[in-house]
Formats: structure tokens, sequence, C-alpha cells
């Protein structure tokens, strides 16, 4: 939380957790949350930084860099990190004004993108930005996935998006946690819903 140059407070959040933990969940309950408190209004809206949605978009657009994308996707493989940071680098240079606060949802999904991510709250003077973790186990994870159905929510596709988080996206978790610039909480995402939400809040109020 910091001073913009007309001394209003701004929060920024990064949300990351397994495929499944319900990030996008919460980042909607938490911006709810502060809408009734207040603090997000129509002075200071919030804007939603997500990847997921946008690579989802590309994927089904014409063009051999969509059709590539659409493929990796649906065999559940890890996406260069080219696509991610400019993904959210245009959608900031795009609609970011200097007065809204900002939810990450689901980026960074590595180390190298956490530093890319680092430099740009950086520039936009965004200091010590809240990283929540919300925590579930590989089982559970793949579990939610499964009962859930999505096409490409095959067993094999799941276990290999779990892999590329054990492998890349959980320095990126532990590069935040230690890291004195950033405020680092952890949730336990298999809990219900409301329950993550109550403990974050309170987390977040300590």
């Amino acid at each position: 939380m910091e001073n913009n140059q007309d001394g209003a407070n701004l929060h920024t959040y990064i949300f990351i957790g397994r495929s499944g933990c319900g990030k996008g969940t919460q980042v909607e309950k938490l911006a709810e949350h502060l809408t009734e408190k207040g603090v997000i209004s129509t002075e200071h809206p919030w804007l939603r930084v997500e990847t997921g949605a946008r690579f989802r978009e590309i994927a089904e657009m014409s063009g051999y860099t969509a059709q590539m994308l659409k493929v990796a996707m649906d065999h559940g493989d890890r996406l260069p990190d080219n696509f991610a940071i400019w993904t959210w680098s245009s959608l900031l240079f795009d609609k970011f004004t200097g007065v809204e606060h900002i939810f990450c949802d689901g980026c960074p999904r590595s180390l190298l993108e956490a530093q890319a991510l680092d430099l740009l709250l950086k520039f936009y003077n965004r200091e010590k930005p809240v990283v929540v973790y919300v925590d579930v186990s590989r089982e559970e994870s793949k579990r939610r996935l499964l009962e859930r159905g999505r096409p490409d929510d095959q067993s094999e596709d799941i276990d290999r998006r779990l892999d590329w988080f054990d492998r890349d996206v959980l320095p990126a978790v532990e590069y935040y946690r230690n890291n004195p610039k950033y405020r680092f909480l952890e949730v336990d995402g298999e809990q219900t819903r409301d329950k993550i939400h109550d403990d974050l809040v309170a987390l977040l109020v300590l």
C-alpha cells in the first residue's frame, strides 16, 4: 500500500496458487469486501490483471500463434514467459491510469515472470504489494480439476500442469515469501470459500 500523487492509498494484490485453488473467487470476494469498505470506489476502482482468460481468448483466434497456443493449452503445457509478460504488460499499458487498485489473478507463473512484474510495479511506484498464496495440495488440486470436468481437464494434462507448477511457479512463491519488498500471506485453500476469505481478511488487518 502506498500514496500516489493525490494522496490516496492504493492496494496491489498478487494471487498465486495451484489450478483449482479458487484464486479467482477470492479475488472477487476481496474486491467486493473492499468495495463495501469504501476502499474501492468510482474514484479508485480496481483493475484485474489475469493472463488465463486472455490466453483462452487468443486461442480462439485465427493465425499460427493462436493455433500453437491452443494446442499447448489443450495438452496442459506451460506457455512461454513471453506470452504472459506481454499479456499483463499490455493490459497495464492500456488500462492502468495510476488511480486503480491492482489485482493480479494467477500471475506471475514463473520466477522470471515475477522478476519482470517486480520491475513494472517498481516503475509504477507500487510499494509493498501483498502476495496471497492460496495453498492447496497437489492431490486436492487434481481432485477439483477432475470434478470440474472441462475438456482440457484430463488426468494426464492436469498432471503436466501440476508438474510445471511445482517446477516453475513454486520458485516464484518462494521469491515472494523471502522478499522484504512484498507482504506475503498464506491461506489454507482446502476450506470453504467463505472461510478462506475470512482468514485472508483477518491476515490483512493484522
